[in-house]
């Protein structure tokens, strides 16, 4: 049996059905009106906060007409005289409501004929640089929550046949638009497939907090502190991941966008490295490399040589608390370091105009005040502070909040059983990330498993014009990139 985009019987009846459905009485944003299209009676529903309202005014006023004329057939005769781009005859009542709810204008002729057209102009901000992500020269666009405009931003930059935007419709009431994006011709297939059969399987009412919850779907990430994707909200990082071989996931309504697969390495990248000469990138990467090991070692080893003084050399004797406390050193550590965190949350919530005077006034006049009531040691509020450092030097936000958590866990263990408890507190973490493989890519490649050429390329930024290969865990079709 052929479909028909014929779903009503009348006009009248259309009109009845959708006032039902949306409950006009109880609902402003629906519009459901009849107008005429030339001498052709329709009926149009669309959300008015949607479309772009402008257009459709002029347009519709351009289609009056005064003459009779007889109508043989309403579809040809709404496809001649309503010749707007996005013409879609809809063969189902889902699909029409969709379509209707994702900011497009549905018509509805006098015979029950359905179609869609594109009127979609989602509310939103302009593209403009995104906060996390800034770099002193380059590209000053960034992602918005329109997931039109930011395909376009990254079309923008991969002019190619090959890109490809897979559209696909999740949850029961959100109805999310999500796109898988990728480039044909060198996407691994097998990555591809697995990512829609997840997708396929989310069976939940909504993702109302965007991307995030679709990375707990997607990878069942439980209760596992480490990410398993990267976001980026500049398209120049995502265009560039693309041409590697990699996976982007957008989901409307969300400035960031997801790239998989990808390793620890992948998230401790920076657009900047790639503004600067290779030797200038290359100190850069490695400086933040080593910000990682203090942030998560500093704590640690400190409070491992002031707590045993056979391990500290003679050079080191000024290493040491000097003042005197009532509160254990470990007690000290941890509700510093913890209190820095708390400084974060509270800039967050703070309006901006006094974000900057509170973190001075809670940084410099308490610290200062507890050191001077005996509550610190100044060594603790130095070193901790330095530790708090190496952590915002972290570019992914995600990454650097897990460092902190394996930091509290280390010390805890180092603070319980001592130089031993060090040495197995660094091999269970060492261990646990060995152990992790997101879409069945090493976490940490490649380190573990060791590939020394790629190890060479991830620590140093080799020229452009370099023939480097595509990264191997992505597995992309073609290694070659020139």
């Amino acid at each position: 049996m052929t479909k028909t985009n014929q779903l009503f019987k009348t006009l009248e009846q259309a009109k009845a059905h959708f006032e039902k459905t949306f409950d006009s009485e109880n609902t402003f944003d629906v519009c459901i009106k009849e107008i005429k299209i030339r001498n052709l009676p329709t009926l149009t529903v669309y959300v008015s906060g949607l479309v772009n309202g402008d257009t459709l005014t002029e347009l519709l006023a351009s289609l009056q007409w005064q003459e009779e004329e007889d109508i043989d057939d309403e579809v040809a005769y709404f496809h001649a005289h309503f010749n707007y781009y996005g013409n879609e005859e809809v063969t189902s009542l889902d699909d029409f409501l969709l379509g209707v709810l994702s900011g497009r204008i549905g018509f509805v002729t006098l015979n029950g004929f359905c179609f869609l057209s594109e009127f979609r102009q989602y509310p939103g901000r302009n593209p403009e640089e995104p906060d996390n992500e800034k770099v002193i020269r380059g590209a000053r666009d960034g992602f918005a929550e329109n997931i039109i405009q930011n395909a376009a931003l990254i079309r923008r930059r991969i002019r190619s046949e090959k890109l490809r935007f897979q559209l696909h419709h999740l949850t029961t009431y959100g109805q999310t638009d999500v796109s898988i994006t990728y480039m044909e011709n060198l996407v691994n297939d097998s990555h591809l497939k697995w990512i829609v059969e997840r997708l396929h399987q989310i069976e939940h009412d909504g993702l109302t907090m965007g991307e995030k919850s679709l990375e707990e779907w997607i990878f069942k990430q439980k209760f596992h502190p480490l990410p398993f994707v990267r976001y980026s909200e500049r398209p120049d990082i995502v265009a560039a991941h693309l041409l590697e071989g990699h996976i982007a996931i957008i989901v409307d309504t969300s400035p960031s966008v997801m790239l998989i697969p990808v390793t620890v390495f992948h998230l401790l990248q920076h657009a900047e490295e790639y503004r600067q000469a290779p030797v200038i990138g290359s100190m850069m990467r490695i400086l933040r490399y080593i910000a990682v090991l203090f942030s998560f070692l500093l704590l640690p080893i400190w409070y491992l040589l002031v707590t045993n003084d056979q391990l500290l050399p003679e050079k080191l004797a000024f290493i040491g608390v000097k003042e005197a406390s009532h509160i254990p050193l470990f007690l000290q550590l941890i509700v510093a370091d913890i209190g820095i965190e708390y400084l974060r949350i509270a800039a967050i919530h703070t309006p901006t105009p006094l974000s900057t005077a509170m973190g001075l006034i809670a940084g410099i006049i308490i610290g200062q005040i507890a050191i001077d009531v005996g509550l610190f040691s100044s060594e603790v509020v130095l070193y901790t502070a330095i530790t708090a450092i190496f952590t915002f030097a972290i570019p992914n936000y995600e990454l650097s909040i897990s460092v902190k958590v394996f930091r509290i866990i280390l010390l805890s263990i180092t603070a319980l059983f001592g130089l031993n408890g060090f040495f197995i507190g660094i091999f269970l973490i060492f261990s646990y990330l060995c152990s992790l493989k997101p879409m069945n890519v090493p976490y940490l490649w490649p380190l573990v498993p060791f590939f020394p050429k790629a190890f060479a390329r991830v620590i140093i930024r080799f020229p452009m014009s370099d023939d480097a290969l595509r990264p191997y865990v992505v597995g992309a079709k073609q290694r070659k990139r020139s």
